[in-house]
């Protein structure tokens, strides 16, 4: 069966046009069949860029599963002076992700094809954020938060949305074995954002 984490999708493309303002910014989308959330930018991503702060520390951001872009895009857009760095594993997310980051005129962003973080080398990032691929897995979803954890810079924070009737109280467990320092910042509906700080 086919999902929106699949490398490669089979199904016929179909792209539609979405426009949604976030946080202020007026941002339009192309989306297509074998993406996450096609017709619309779902409650959770929106909830999560509204509860999102800016860390302190300098540094560029990471958008770990950026499907076709609502999450780096509308960040690029509000700290144009932050590098943004988009990855996807979905070769037709990765495109849609470039076609729209032309579209809504940033240039501090760089889109690229990574299973997780297999093609991140870098590992100062000053915060990362996700919806995560729920779908795939708990040891998909844990290993993202592992691997979150490695790429951050002292100071940096991971930031994620998830549902409680989706594992959020055992993924707030996880995320505290390994950060220690884990905040519920907003819940709304079901859905919880947290914030894991990585003090050392």
């Amino acid at each position: 069966m086919e999902h929106y984490y699949s490398e490669k999708p089979s199904a016929k493309s179909a792209p539609q046009r979405i426009h949604v303002n976030i946080n202020g910014h007026d941002m339009v989308f192309t989306t297509d069949v074998g993406v996450f959330s096609k017709h619309a930018v779902d409650f959770g991503t929106k909830l999560l860029l509204e509860s999102f702060h800016f860390p302190i520390i300098k540094g560029p951001i990471l958008d770990v599963g950026c499907g076709y872009g609502p999450i780096g895009l509308s960040l690029a857009k509000q700290a144009p002076d932050r590098a943004i760095i988009m990855i996807d594993v979905n070769e037709r997310a990765i495109e849609l992700a470039k076609k729209n980051r032309q579209a809504n005129g940033v240039n501090n962003v760089s889109v690229m094809k990574s299973d997780l973080f297999e093609n991140i080398r870098d590992k100062h990032f000053a915060a990362i954020l996700s919806n995560p691929p729920i779908r795939a897995g708990k040891k998909v979803v844990y290993e993202l938060f592992r691997q979150a954890y490695e790429h951050l810079e002292p100071g940096g924070e991971f930031w994620i949305v998830i549902q409680k009737k989706q594992g959020a109280p055992s993924a707030k467990k996880e995320l505290i074995s390994l950060f220690g320092d884990v905040d519920v910042v907003n819940k709304s509906k079901g859905y919880f954002i947290f914030r894991a700080k990585k003090h050392r």
